[in-house]
This record gives C-alpha cells, structure tokens and sequence, in this order.
C-alpha cells in the first residue's frame, strides 16, 4: 500500500489537471478567491502561507478543524446533488410526453381552422358568382344600349344624308357627314351584319355621289376649256369645298388641280413663246401678271377655298413650276440671243420675285403630295454669280441695323392679329434674317471656306442671340428688356385677377411658333455651315449655345401660357376655400367655383390649341405644365376649407370628379375632332386628382374608433407627414385636445421605415391595381348618383 500511494497521487495529480479553456470557463462561472480554487496550487506553498514560523504551529489543530469542516460541507454538497440528478430523467420523460400531447391539441385546432376556412371560402365564391353575373349583365346592357343608340343616329343620319345630297344642301352634309363616318367606325365589328352592311354600303354610296356631284358643280362653275371664266364664288361652292375636306382627299386634289388649272390658263395663252412679252427683256411682266392675279383671286375668291387649303400659295407654286418650264423651253429655243446683261436682268428680277414669294408664303403646300417639288438644281458654275451690287468680300459681312429693322417693322405693324385658323403664324422677319443668312453664307463660301466662314459664323451667333432676345423674349407680353415672369399676373382681392387678351394668347403662341422654326433652321444652317468650310475648321462651328436660347424662349412662352390661366383659376379656388362647407345641408349640382374654372379653361386652351397646332408636343407640354401647376393648387386650397360636415364632404367630392373629369379631356376639350390625351398627362392628373379624392374620403370617414380611422387614414393616403394628417383633424372640425390624442395615436400607428431609409416622406405602399382603381371608380360614382 505503501508501495501504491506515490502513484496514487500522481493519477490524481494528472486527474485534476483540467484544459486551460475549461479552466478559464469555471473561473468566469464561479469566480473564487480560495488559494485551494486555483489550478496551479501548491500545497507546499499553501501549507508555508498557514505556518510562516515556529510559533504558528501551536494553532495547528484550529486550522485542521477548518479544513475538515470544509471537506464535510463538500461532501455534503457532493451528495445533494448527485441524489438530485436521480430524478432528471424521469422529469424529462414526463415533460416529453406532456409537450407531444399539447402538439397533438394544436394539430386538431389548426385542422379545425383549415376546414372552417375552406367552408368560408366556398361561402364567399356562391356569394361573389351571383355578382360577378350581374356586373357582366350590366357591362352587356351597357354595350347593347350604345350599340343601339349608335345604330339609332347612323340609321337616321344615312337617311338625313341622302336627302341633303339630292338637294346640295352641302352646309348641312358638311356637319353631317363627318359624324356619320365617325359613328360608322363603331361597327366596323358588325360588318357581318347585312343591315350594318348596307348602311355601310348607302354612306359610302353616298360618299360617291356627293364627289361626282361636287366635281360637276365645279366644272359647270369653271369650265377648262377656254380662257374665260364664266363662274364666280358661290355660297353653295364654298359649303362644298367644307364637303370635300370630308370626302376622299382625291377629290380635293381633283378641285384644287381643275381650279388652278383653269385659273392659269389665260397666263398660258398670253405669254407663249411665239408672243414678244414671252422674252427674258420682259420678264417682270409675267410676275406683275401674277401679282395681279392673286390680288383678283383674294377678292373674288378668296372666302370660297377653306383657309387651309392655302389656295394662293398654290396658285403661285404652280406659276413658278410652269413659268419655268416655259422659260426653259424658249431659252433652248433662242439660245443665241442670250446676252450676259440680260440674263443677269432676268435672274435679278426673278431673285426679287422669289424674296417677295418667301415673305408672303410659308411653302407648307411644297409637302403635301399636291404640288411636284421642284428639282434639286445642280451645284452652279456661272461665273458671274457675284453679289448685284459687285460687292467687295469684307460687305458680305451681315449690315449693323439688321435686328433693329425688325425691332421697327414689328412696332409698326403692331402683334399679328389672332387667327385661330392658321395656328400659331411664324413672324415674317424670321425667314427674312434665315433668307438673308443662306444669301451671305453662299456668297461667302465661293470666295474662301476657311476663316471668312469661321468670321461669318460668329456673326451668325451674335445675331441670332439678339434675334432671340430682341424680337422674341423682348415682345413677349409682360416683359420689358428680357423676361421677368415673377412680375405676372398679381391678384387682387375681391377682383378677377387681369389675364391675357385674345391677341396677347394669339402673339405668345406666334412667338413660341417662331422659336420652335428657328431652333430648327439654326440646326440646318449649322449643318450647312459644316458642309462649306474646310473639314479642319468643323469643330469650330458649334450654334448649340443660339440653340439653347431659342429653347430657353420656347420655355419661357409655355410658362407665360400656364401661369396666365392657373391664375385665372386662382380666384374660383379663394371662393372655394371660403365657402361655410360646415352649412352644406343637400349634394345639388357642381358648384359655382367649379363652373369658374371650367369656363376659364374652355375660354383659353382652344385659342391655345389652335394656335399651337403646327407644334403639338409644346401643347402637350403645356397641358402637363398646366396640371402639374393646378392640382398641387387645388389640394392646398382643399386643406383650407375647414371645418366640414358630412354634406359638405360630400359636395366637395362631387366638385373633385367633376374636375377630373374636365382635366381629362383639357386637351381636346371645345374641339370638333376628339383627341385620346398623353398617357403621360393623364397618369398625372388621375394620380393627383386621385389623391384629392382620398383626402375627401378621408375627411367624410368617422374618427370612432381612432385605431380603424388612423388606419384609414395610412392605407387610403400613405402619408407619414403628421402635419397632412392634422389638416384632414382640423377640416373634420375636432378640437385640439382629441387632435393631441389622435396624433399621438398617429405616431404610434406608423409603420416602421424600411432598412436603409430615413423613415420619412410617404409610405411604399403598392400602387393600386387597374381593377381596384376601376372599383373606386364605381363606388365613387354610386356615391354621386345616391346623392343626386
């Protein structure tokens, strides 16, 4: 035994040794300060620290004690614990068998909720089959009621057309037929129909009739043959050129060819190459012959031909085309008596003839497949193509007074006068300066395409910049030296605010006309700037910046147009959020504020529309402008009217669609020819009338119980801004001690921002769905025809 009990030690020794991890682990659970806790004790060190010397050995049985009654307390604690652990397992089995049986509940609970759901949803489809059926009966009656009236209109306006077609009541025809046609679009489907088939069949019957009928009319009026003109304008003629814009363009064509025809025959006769005034010594006489002749034509003629058919300009298109054939036959024919002095007499004349034909004509019938376009000449080897007055190169260089003759001219000829007609007119001066830049830069290019061409571009800059700013910017009304649009339209209370006249609307569209050609003809003569000079001198041609200024002009007039009617609008908006909406007892009619606006906008957008019908994106600029200015207006005006009842919400409501209504159809609204708007309009005023709508909605829920309200509140308006949410508490009329709760309710409410957010602004909540939008739609038109 005594043998044993070194190795005994040792064992325990390396027993006790524990993982420097698991030592430090223990140590962290059960922090000690005993010497005897330690992993590295020593007993030796630890017996020397208890009897340091001789003397402290005389309390050695106290310390023996100590010890012992340690080493008890241990094995008792040693015993507890093991005695303790004797029970675990059973505990454990029982809690096992305890959480299976909870399981076993809670499958049966979930099993009972499924089949409960699945009986409820069968219940929802029985009840939902049954409206489903008549929502499709009711879309079907619908459809079957237009169809009917449509087939109600087209069966009566056929009969009412045949009629005026055999009494060439061509006035009447003319408003008739054009809805007609457009009626008969709608059963393009049911042509398989045999009575569709044969209205069809009788209009276009019709149709054939009326242009053999009008040709006639117009061969009976001016006949071909012969020189004289026995006919003259009639009211009769006049209504049947409103017919043929109608019909098929060939019979137009077919008009335009026979009356022009007729009306130059005379010049065909009176100057033929056996005749002396057909010579190039008198030349001048064929032009005076035509000034005559469009003066007659004005006078006699003029009120017969639709403005839009540009006859005078086609009368002088077509004398060009055959004065120069006609010329170019006798110059074959004598071309031995041509003489340096009278060729150069014939071009100067026939230079001035085509200056006063750019001036007085805009070339818009050059386009139209009715006139042939005359061909591209090859590029010219006269030698004696100098400047008439035998300039010297330094007096190509553009005059000093140029831009202040146009500054005169249009002070004294005053703003063009409104001519809805025509739409928007380009300025005259503009082709005047574009005409005199293609003269110098011709000239220019023939005696040097490098430098001179760099000199003459940047006196195309400057003067192009002055044009802009001088003739566009400084006439635009309101502005005096350049824009100053902040100076615009100041209201005054208890009095419309002063808007724009028919010819200030009218001069704005010509000027935004204007900016739009020269913006376009600056790229052009950019281009050709390019093509003359030298290819090493191209990259310092560059008119972006003259460009950007006629754009900046563009923008400027649009602006001009927006502010004019928004402030129109202004004061039915100030009665609108003074009116006691809290005294509202019935829903009636619109109200006398939303009368206001509509008015002013059918007063102004067509004369705008009209005006601007050369340049339709800058229309739909405008109208997108113009609602993006209004609707934030209107809602800002809507929180103002405080406080409101039930009614009042509900007029307000009615007010709202009516304008939504109107916004939609703001582009083509007073027009004959009925125009789908932009989507890109319509998404803005559906998304910020929409939101109107809900502010009203809002409004007209009750605020018992404030959870469900708050909650209607996010869910309809997905706004996080407490100050939006305590202007829909002050239009309900609450006091401020339940606004306190209710925001703090609010606040509490919010859902959490998401990740990476700063929490503020809207909510990302999803955008509605057609459907559901097509739903809110019908319940907000239940809504109006209850209370109605």
């Amino acid at each position: 035994m005594e043998e044993d009990e070194p190795e005994l030690e040792a064992g325990l020794e390396a027993a006790l040794e524990l993982a420097p991890a698991v030592q430090a682990a223990i140590e962290q659970v059960f922090p000690s300060q005993d010497p005897l806790d330690r992993a590295d004790f020593n007993a030796v060190e630890y017996i020397n620290a208890l009897f340091p010397t001789e003397q402290s050995l005389a309390n050695i049985d106290e310390v023996v004690n100590k010890i012992r009654l340690k080493i008890r307390r241990l094995d008792d604690n040693i015993r507890t614990v093991v005695r303790g652990q004797t029970n675990v397992g059973q505990d454990g089995r029982q809690a096992l068998e305890e959480a299976q049986k909870a399981i076993q509940q809670l499958f049966g609970k979930i099993k009972d909720i499924k089949d409960k759901a699945e009986k409820s949803e069968q219940m929802v489809k029985e009840i939902t089959r049954d409206i489903k059926q008549l929502d499709h009966a009711k879309r079907h009656l619908t459809t079957s009621i237009t169809t009917l009236n449509h087939l109600h209109m087209l069966a009566g306006g056929v009969d009412s057309l045949e009629a005026m077609t055999r009494r060439r009541q061509y006035g009447e025809v003319a408003n008739l037929l054009q809805g007609v046609v457009n009626v008969l679009e709608h059963f393009n489907k049911y042509m398989g129909i045999p009575q569709i088939r044969q209205l069809s069949e009788r209009v276009k019957a019709a149709q054939n009739e009326l242009g053999q009928q009008i040709l006639a009319d117009f061969e009976e009026a001016f006949p071909s043959q012969g020189t004289k003109r026995t006919g003259g304008p009639s009211n009769v003629l006049r209504d049947a050129c409103l017919v043929a814009n109608v019909l098929d363009p060939r019979i137009k064509q077919e008009i335009i060819k026979k009356f022009i025809k007729q009306h130059l025959s005379e010049y065909l006769v009176l100057f033929q190459e056996n005749q002396d005034v057909a010579w190039l010594d008198k030349i001048d006489r064929r032009y005076a012959w035509i000034k005559r002749q469009l003066v007659d034509y004005e006078e006699k003629y003029g009120r017969m031909f639709p403005a839009e058919w540009c006859m005078t300009e086609r009368i002088a298109v077509d004398f060009c085309h055959v004065t120069r054939a006609e010329l170019s036959k006798i110059m074959r024919t004598r071309a031995k008596e041509i003489e340096v002095k009278l060729l150069l007499f014939a071009i100067q004349r026939t230079t001035n003839f085509e200056g006063l034909l750019a001036k007085r004509f805009s070339g818009c019938t050059l386009a139209d497949g009715t006139v042939k376009k005359p061909e591209v000449p090859p590029p010219s080897t006269n030698p004696f193509l100098e400047d008439e007055t035998g300039a010297e190169t330094d007096e190509i260089v553009m005059e000093k007074k140029l831009i202040d003759r146009f500054v005169a001219d249009f002070k004294a000829q005053g703003p063009p006068k409104p001519n809805v007609d025509e739409g928007g007119a380009v300025l005259p001066s503009c082709a005047d300066l574009f005409v005199y830049y293609k003269k110098c830069m011709v000239q220019c290019s023939q005696l040097s395409t490098g430098e001179p061409m760099i000199a003459l571009t940047t006196i195309f800059q400057k003067y192009l910049r002055e044009y802009a700013w001088k003739i566009l910017s400084g006439n635009l009304p309101n502005s005096s030296g350049g824009l100053t649009i902040t100076s615009l339209l100041k209201e005054k209370e208890g009095s419309e605010v002063a808007k724009f006249t028919l010819e200030e609307l009218c001069l704005i569209c010509s000027i935004l006309s204007t900016a739009e050609y020269c913006l376009a003809t600056t790229q052009q003569l950019e281009e050709k700037l390019k093509e003359k000079v030298d290819t090493s001198l191209m990259e310092r041609i560059n008119l972006t910046g003259e460009m950007d200024t006629f754009s900046i002009v563009i923008s400027n007039s649009i602006q001009l147009l927006v502010q004019d009617l928004d402030a129109a609008c202004d004061p039915a908006l100030t009665a609108m959020s003074k009116m006691q909406w809290q005294n509202v007892e019935h829903v009636g009619d619109q109200s006398p504020y939303v009368t206001s606006v509509i008015l002013h906008i059918k007063q102004n957008v067509p004369i705008i529309r009209d005006n601007l019908a050369s340049t339709r994106k800058y229309f739909t600029q405008f109208c997108i402008k113009f609602a993006n200015s209004f609707i934030p207006k209107f809602i800002n005006h809507l929180f103002k009217c405080k406080p409101i009842s039930m009614v009042g919400a509900e007029q307000l409501l009615l007010d709202t669609h009516s304008l939504k209504m109107v916004l939609l159809d703001l582009p083509s609204i007073g027009s004959q020819v009925v125009r789908k708007a932009p989507a890109s309009y319509t998404k803005i005023v559906v998304k910020g009338m929409t939101r109107a709508e809900m502010i009203l909605k809002v409004v007209m829920a009750p605020h018992e119980p404030p959870v469900v309200f708050v909650d209607n509140y996010i869910k309809l308006l997905a706004d996080c801004s407490a100050d939006t949410f305590q202007k829909i508490l002050d239009m309900k009329g609450l006091k401020r001690s339940e606004q306190s709760s209710m925001l703090d309710l609010f606040r509490l409410r919010l859902p959490a921002p998401p990740p990476g957010g700063d929490g503020s602004g809207s909510l990302s909540l999803s955008a509605p769905t057609p459907e559901q939008e097509s739903s809110r739609i019908r319940k907000l038109e239940k809504l109006i025809k209850k209370r109605l």
